[in-house]
């Protein structure tokens, strides 16, 4: 019976304590949902390691994140976002590439129309993972607010992601072409 009388006791504690909490915490409106990329993430066959269903369902998520920080850098001329998704080679280049287009008064939009990544190589201790990404992009060009190009193409992304405190973040991102050699 003790036992019984100590699982209630902590099940009312906790309760209670949900309830203060909810009561105490300030009401905010429900911020709108960004609308992220569609990713799709095979990791069928992985090696040297399998990987986890949490870790692929984080990956794709943060990849996702990183395609929408990306091309809302492109279109609105910021490198600011950048930061939140992409470490080492891809934020550089990124980064550049922002300023170059500020330069010239020319820029992009992206239109994602979802990525398939496939799972390359994940590291034995967790620290790396390459993945390929087959891509559907709109690319709008833009001379200040005309449009002056269209293309709607496949592209193949070579991809390092490497994992940080709290995510896994985007360390290098390669373009390499759909044609065979």
């Amino acid at each position: 019976m003790p036992r019984f009388v100590k699982a209630t006791t902590f099940a009312i504690a906790v309760s209670a304590l949900a309830v203060a909490q909810s009561s105490a915490a300030p009401r905010t409106e429900p911020q709108p949902q960004v609308q992220l990329p569609e990713v799709h993430l095979d990791a069928i066959g992985l090696s040297p390691r399998p990987i986890e269903e949490l870790t692929g369902t984080t990956i794709a998520r943060h990849y996702a994140l990183a395609w929408h920080d990306l091309a809302l850098g492109f279109e609105s001329d910021q490198a600011d976002g950048l930061d939140e998704e992409f470490v080492g080679f891809a934020r550089d280049r990124l980064m550049q590439r922002i300023d170059e287009q500020k330069q010239t008064g020319v820029h992009v939009r992206i239109l994602d129309h979802g990525h398939h990544l496939r799972a390359v190589f994940y590291s034995m201790d967790g620290t790396a993972m390459q993945l390929a990404d087959h891509v559907q992009l709109e690319i709008q060009t833009f001379d200040g607010n005309k449009l002056v190009d269209t293309q709607n193409s496949p592209h193949d992304y070579i991809v390092l992601m490497t994992p940080g405190a709290d995510r896994w973040y985007v360390r290098d991102l390669q373009e390499v072409s759909a044609k065979p050699f």
